[in-house]
């Protein structure tokens, strides 16, 4: 799709997706963010790919933030119109398959923004995480005031956001911003088992297990329930829910297709 952005289509229904600029620490620019995008559209109807994971390009960074090359000359007309067309940090929430962060470096900025737009955060030991934008007199624009808070409590995101400081992949987990930090020489191993577990399972449960985390967000508690009580009565009309409960009694491993 670009050289930009590699795509794999690994065994046991993962794909592997990889920003592809080592050369500038993955910065994220025009052309990735449209290739991601791309990239997302085509897997969500790939019935052949259950899970997804983003990474960076070589061992030095996730993404070390937005390419700030295109910030040069950029007036505050053209930045509105810019961040109104197709934005890959909601896409990425909005995919139905689970997309995991494996993060090797560097994971600043829009890195971090992207990372937290992914539904989970496997980190190496020598990441390093931040959003350092305050230090270029902005603040994050890819949701890092929103998502941050939701993930690490409202004064460790200020604490963070204020100060633009970077932070250990150990001190990010211990906040909650990573959910799993394993050693570098460890890290594609870990993740892709990771990944392959989940792809193991029914496709549309998860897609309603991630709709329903996700709801939790932006509804009050009893619409919340209302919402997961729906997708739970709904999943009763799947061929999946009939596997799998055939499977438990049976005492098989349950062979799931999406149906």
């Amino acid at each position: 799709m670009s050289d930009v952005l590699l795509i794999e289509r690994l065994e046991s229904r993962v794909a592997l997706l990889t920003i592809n600029r080592p050369e500038v620490l993955n910065a994220l620019n025009g052309e990735v963010r449209c290739a991601l995008v791309g990239a997302l559209d085509a897997l969500r109807s790939d019935d052949d790919v259950r899970a997804i994971v983003l990474t960076g390009a070589g061992e030095k960074a996730f993404i070390a933030g937005a390419d700030i090359g295109e910030f040069k000359g950029m007036t505050a007309v053209m930045q509105y119109r810019k961040m109104q067309a197709s934005n890959i940090y909601s896409e990425m929430e909005r995919m139905p398959k689970p997309i995991i962060a494996m993060i090797n470096g560097f994971c600043l900025g829009g890195g971090c923004e992207l990372a937290m737009a992914c539904d989970i955060r496997v980190a190496s030991d020598r990441a390093r995480l931040g959003q350092p934008e305050i230090n270029l007199g902005i603040i994050p624009g890819g949701g890092g005031t929103q998502r941050l808070p939701r993930l690490v409590g409202e004064g460790r995101a200020m604490k963070l956001i204020y100060t633009g400081e970077m932070i250990s992949a150990e001190e990010a987990e211990r906040i909650g911003l990573v959910d799993q930090v394993v050693p570098a020489d460890e890290l594609t191993e870990r993740t892709l088992e990771l990944a392959r577990a989940i792809a193991s399972k029914s496709p549309i449960a998860l897609q309603a297990a991630k709709e329903s985390i996700l709801a939790a967000r932006r509804m009050p508690m009893d619409e919340g329930l209302k919402f997961e009580r729906a997708w739970f009565g709904l999943l009763f009309s799947t061929r999946d829910m009939d596997e799998g409960v055939s499977a438990f009694l049976e005492k098989r491993k349950a062979e799931f297709t999406g149906e």
